[in-house]
């Protein structure tokens, strides 16, 4: 849901009361804190940095994106899914050589195989360019098996619901949230940009996680800004159409929904205009990214934008990018596979793309996802879970490491709450939290960008893999 930049206290009631577009009026204490703080602070950045989430939506099945490869975990591995699994044979390409072996909470020292479709990884894992996350997934505060069975800590609502667990990865709250974690580190970063617009570039349509109090998610399409219609060219093939065109939508008025209206529409045109003049006078780009790869075309867009963000004074920007069809109920055989090739092929073109730009060190990739899928099949796919495996990318990225803890490949074992649906060991605050502390986020703030963050003790709330 888009959000509003208010600009005067009457406006900010009226909206409130009558506008879909407003902040949501059950916001809460941290909500207004964080606007505060925005309106009351100013970044200072002189370079430049960019964090770009990844989200797989549908829940991406981890055991076949990080296989076990030790042979008494990839045995309990297959047995829990001996119709979707691959073979040992099959992994050994790409099997994974950390600076450091992973342990599990039992003390065992694991090996892992990415999935083989996801070979083109593999050079930046080797390169200390890539580290992987381990199950890592949503909660309120660190929480253990039995706390889970005994209901005696708090758990996010509605777990392995698609919409609100895609909700609580981005915003820490569930469906209805009004803004993300994405989005309010925006506000803390706009007025450290030249052009506030770009502060939050979703280039797949919308999601809450680039909704902040005061920054708005600006939307862009693979080739570039929406025009707005009737303004790129003569209206009617008549000039004097345009400029009436032009001046009838912008004009300010007496109503407040109508100079909201306005102002909106004005920001757009105004963005259009430069982000254009922007693109066309960026460098071109000589990286090749996939052809027919929905993500691939998205990620090029953010190299793009990103080798212009001078010309757009931008110092901080956060990006989304997607791609859906993880819900693999059926089929993930047949359907995971190419979805996993699309993920690789495009992020190793995109850090392939920040490294012609000279950019590669100051920007930082992330992959995302509603929820992992359950360790046991159900004949040809894999059910909604909870914890999960996610893969982090760029030049910065202390890589060629594993960051948590291992989960037990067990049925019923000390990380499974039914069915193979892992608890998680990392939460998506302490994700978020690495992320931003490298963006240049204070701690303070980061306790308000990350309501759940403060359930955890400091020393375990940067992760340290960027």
């Amino acid at each position: 849901m888009t959000k509003i930049n208010h600009h005067d206290a009457s406006r900010r009631a009226f909206l409130q009361r009558v506008s879909a577009l407003s902040l949501a009026g059950a916001a809460t204490p941290w909500a207004l804190n964080l606007a505060a703080m925005a309106e009351a602070s100013a970044s200072t950045a002189t370079d430049y940095k960019a964090i770009v989430c990844v989200f797989l939506y549908g829940g991406n099945d981890n055991s076949n994106t990080l296989i076990p490869y030790d042979t008494a975990n990839f045995n309990a591995y297959y047995n829990l899914r001996p119709t979707m699994a691959y073979t040992q044979a099959n992994l050994t390409a790409t099997a994974l050589t950390p600076l450091a072996a992973p342990v599990d909470s039992a003390g065992v020292t694991r090996q892992f195989a990415l999935a083989p479709e996801l070979a083109p990884l593999l050079p930046m894992f080797n390169a200390g360019k890539m580290g992987v996350i381990l199950n890592v997934g949503t909660l309120i505060q660190p929480t253990t098996k039995l706390q889970y069975s005994q209901k005696t800590v708090p758990l996010p609502p509605k777990l392995f619901s698609h919409n609100d667990q895609q909700s609580t990865w981005q915003s820490s709250a569930p469906e209805g949230a009004t803004s993300g974690w994405g989005g309010r580190m925006g506000d803390l970063f706009e007025s450290g940009n030249g052009n506030a617009t770009f502060s939050c570039v979703n280039v797949s349509g919308n999601a809450v996680f680039l909704s902040g109090q005061t920054a708005v998610q600006y939307q862009v399409s693979t080739s570039g800004s929406v025009p707005f219609s009737g303004l790129t060219k003569p209206l009617f093939g008549s000039a004097n159409c345009t400029t009436a065109m032009q001046t009838l939508i912008t004009q300010s008025g007496t109503h407040l929904l109508q100079n909201e209206y306005t102002r909106v529409t004005s920001r757009s045109i105004n963005a259009n205009t430069v982000l254009s003049a922007a693109l066309l006078g960026a460098p071109a780009i000589a990286t090749v990214f996939p052809t027919a790869n929905p993500l691939g075309d998205q990620l090029k867009m953010v190299a793009r934008m990103i080798s212009c963000a001078d010309a757009v004074g931008a110092k901080r920007q956060v990006f989304f990018v997607s791609l859906g069809g993880f819900d693999t109920h059926d089929g993930l055989v047949t359907l995971h596979p190419g979805l996993l090739t699309k993920v690789a092929d495009a992020m190793a073109a995109f850090y392939n793309a920040t490294v012609e730009l000279g950019v590669a060190s100051q920007v930082t990739a992330f992959t995302a996802s509603d929820f992992g899928r359950t360790l046991s099949g159900n004949n040809d796919g894999s059910d909604h879970g909870w914890g999960s495996m996610h893969f982090v990318v760029g030049g910065a990225v202390n890589g060629q490491r594993f960051y948590g803890t291992p989960p037990i490949v067990a049925s019923d074992g000390s990380d499974d709450v039914g069915q193979g649906r892992l608890i998680p060991t990392t939460s998506v605050d302490q994700y978020a939290a690495t992320l931003g502390k490298w963006m240049g986020t204070s701690d303070t703030d980061l306790l308000t960008v990350l309501p759940h963050l403060s359930n955890y003790n400091p020393s375990a709330r940067n992760l340290g893999f960027v």
